[in-house]
């Protein structure tokens, strides 16, 4: 079957659009902006589209545009605050005592600011990994990077994150697990 060009673009947007917004989201922080930049993507996916070469997965070759579309706005706001205040979508409704949810909530939000906190590199290596689930070849093909280089910047993310936790907690008298 000879798909036309408009069904090639229907279909790599109907494959890949929410998981690049949810990238996107998680990398900014802000739905709109999210929204925004998703387009902006797709528009650069669209104008290069024709000058893929197939030496990567198609889905490597869009996150790799999306992140540096990410990181386009990053530069461009350099001087404003960048991240909004939500990195998580909204929890679900949990069972349990409010006291309990509320300390789950203030847990998820002192995780979200020490993610949010990291060095644009290892916040990069800790969303494709972490939150997006890509494999560590798959990140380093979207970051440009060598393999061992996203375990390090992977490894180190995560001694910033528990540190940053413990230094926050050790003043409350009580020890914060990563991994909740």
């Amino acid at each position: 079957m000879n798909e036309t060009y408009e069904e090639r673009i229907a279909n790599l947007v109907d494959t890949y659009y929410q998981d690049v917004f949810y990238f996107l989201y998680h990398f900014i922080g802000n739905q709109s902006d999210a929204e925004d930049i998703t387009q902006e993507v797709f528009i650069r996916v669209l104008q290069a589209l024709p000058r893929y070469d197939g030496r990567v997965r198609m889905k490597t070759w869009i996150f790799s545009i999306a992140k540096h579309a990410a990181i386009d706005l990053y530069r461009r706001r350099k001087f404003q605050r960048f991240f909004a205040d939500w990195w998580f979508s909204e929890l679900p409704a949990k069972d349990g005592l409010p006291e309990e949810l509320f300390v789950e909530k203030e847990r998820d939000q002192e995780l979200k600011q020490a993610i949010l906190a990291l060095p644009l590199k290892y916040r990069l290596a800790i969303i494709l990994r972490s939150i997006k689930g890509c494999s560590i070849k798959e990140t380093a093909e979207i970051l440009g990077i060598s393999e061992s280089k996203v375990k390090v910047d992977y490894h180190r993310a995560i001694k910033l994150i528990q540190k940053q936790l413990n230094v926050r907690t050790a003043g409350e008298g009580g020890k914060h697990v990563l991994g909740r």
